[in-house]
């Protein structure tokens, strides 16, 4: 498996140089495109790896399905449909404009970024410290990785450069569909996205809804099947942004990606996929990240469909 790995590795490295790290967070423009890994853990316990999986990224998109777990968590499923929609915009992940109508709860969806601000207040807590440090919990537990931290830097260049996720928020307080203090929400979000992870973590979190809610070495039950059932439905369908039904007809599996470079893989029952490369396409999926995922889906048969 690792032999294939490599193989792969070395046959996806030119799409590398293909893609462009994202610039609009001046931190993320540090980003090296020449970097390239993967890690998978699989059903049986065992798990391989290739290239540069141990390098550390911040999650950016990737803690939205995260998101999406804990609000489950906390408030279940009935309560969170009411108020973040599933259906897919087909539109960018940072577009404002969802809908010509008025906006309702039903436009928002929680893998584009006006639904997943909206998710951070639907997280439990006595202020938006203690619903950050719950997601941190909860993304440590599923990764199995108790020092994942906070980039700070990555953090405060969102913070400073994050006017459009400000308009975001904005527009769903007019809409009365955030109750809170626009600023406090937004910096859930900011430090939510400038988690660092490498791609063991994110196999691991993949894993973990790969086997609907079990932990990957203790079998303990971190949440129940039907949130693992819910979040990879909508991981299928608008996980990959607005080429989730191009990914979907070449990969076939449910998946999340960042503009930090990163992808979480979830092949239901079999493995966890967790994959770098920092060069994006111009829907802000990892380029040489997807040709990756598509010749090992090939390979090992790996799509749902």
């Amino acid at each position: 498996m690792e032999e294939l790995l490599e193989q792969l590795l070395e046959e996806c490295r030119p799409y590398t140089q293909q893609g462009q790290v994202a610039t609009y967070i001046p931190e993320l423009a540090k980003g090296d495109r020449n970097n390239l890994g993967i890690y998978v853990q699989r059903s049986d316990g065992r798990h391989y790896q290739a290239g540069d999986y141990q390098k550390c990224f911040t999650i950016q998109s990737v803690v939205k399905p995260i998101l999406l777990l804990l609000a489950l968590m906390d408030n279940g499923e009935e309560y969170v449909r009411a108020r973040v929609g599933v259906e897919a915009t087909g539109k960018p992940f940072d577009a404002i404009n969802v809908t010509d109508q008025t906006l309702l709860s039903e436009h928002l969806n929680p893998m584009v970024n006006m639904g997943a601000i909206a998710m951070c207040t639907l997280i439990k807590g006595k202020d938006y410290e203690e619903r950050f440090q719950r997601l941190l919990d909860l993304t440590r537990t599923l990764a199995g990785n108790p020092d994942i931290q906070v980039d700070q830097a990555v953090y405060q260049s969102e913070k400073r450069t994050g006017n459009k996720n400000r308009a975001l928020a904005f527009l769903l307080k007019t809409y009365g569909m955030i109750q809170d203090d626009v600023e406090e929400v937004l910096d859930c979000y900011f430090k939510a996205c400038s988690i660092s992870v490498n791609s063991k973590d994110l196999a691991n979190i993949g894993f973990v809804l790969a086997n609907r809610g079990k932990h990957p070495q203790s079998d303990e039950r971190l949440f129940p099947s039907d949130y693992a059932h819910y979040v990879n439905a909508i991981l299928t369908t608008c996980g990959m942004y607005d080429g989730s039904g191009d990914f979907a007809v070449k990969v076939g599996v449910p998946a999340k990606s960042g503009v930090g470079g990163g992808i979480m893989a979830v092949v239901p029952t079999r493995m966890g996929i967790g994959i770098f490369s920092p060069g994006l396409d111009s829907k802000g999926n990892s380029l040489a990240g997807i040709q990756v995922l598509e010749r090992l889906s090939k390979r090992m048969y790996l799509s749902i469909f």
